[in-house]
């Protein structure tokens, strides 16, 4: 998948308009548009105000494989809480989370 595809999946998987993206990073509908169909590519700058609100980092707009993860807030903040973790702690956590399910 392509930054081009990527952006529009990501965008869509947030049910954002391209409206609303325009407002939240100051990008305009219309340049959105042209990167969404890949009719132009992104700036450095401008790709990075566009991936905060679609729940993306820039490391996940260049990755080769196809599971990009669109994670909620929620999700994220879990991610970083289970990251600060020892090892010892973050099984006892798993092995938790496993037993809830």
């Amino acid at each position: 998948m392509d930054i081009a595809e990527r952006l529009k999946t990501a965008r869509k998987a947030k049910d954002l308009s391209v409206y609303k993206l325009s407002q939240l990073t100051g990008v305009s509908e219309t340049h959105i548009r042209d990167l969404e169909r890949g009719d132009r590519n992104p700036s450095f700058d401008t790709l990075n105000r566009m991936v905060k609100p679609l729940g993306l980092s820039l490391a996940d707009m260049f990755k080769e494989s196809e599971d990009v993860s669109y994670l909620s807030d929620d999700e994220k903040e879990l991610v970083e809480c289970y990251r600060m973790l020892s090892d010892d702690k973050a099984d006892k956590l798993l092995q938790f989370l496993k037993a809830l399910v």
